[in-house]
């Protein structure tokens, strides 16, 4: 999933900013907005930078952990 942040104008005339939205393209998160802000004007929209490599967990670093807490035992 990539990450959008949009700078929209609601139809009550509001602005509303820095609203984070997750989807697979720009088309599925301006679908996703428009669900909860419903006609709304999007005035921005970008693409939030993405995490670096390697700054997730996955299942072999969580084993990798607890076994060298085992160890420490």
């Amino acid at each position: 999933m990539i990450k959008f942040t949009f700078r929209i104008r609601a139809r009550t005339g509001m602005l509303v900013e820095n609203l984070n939205v997750h989807g697979r393209d720009r088309a599925e998160a301006e679908k996703k907005l428009e669900q909860v802000y419903r006609n709304c004007e999007i005035l921005e929209c970008r693409e939030a930078a993405g995490p670096a490599a390697g700054d997730g967990v996955d299942f072999e670093s969580v084993l990798s952990m607890i076994s060298k807490q085992e160890d420490k035992s």
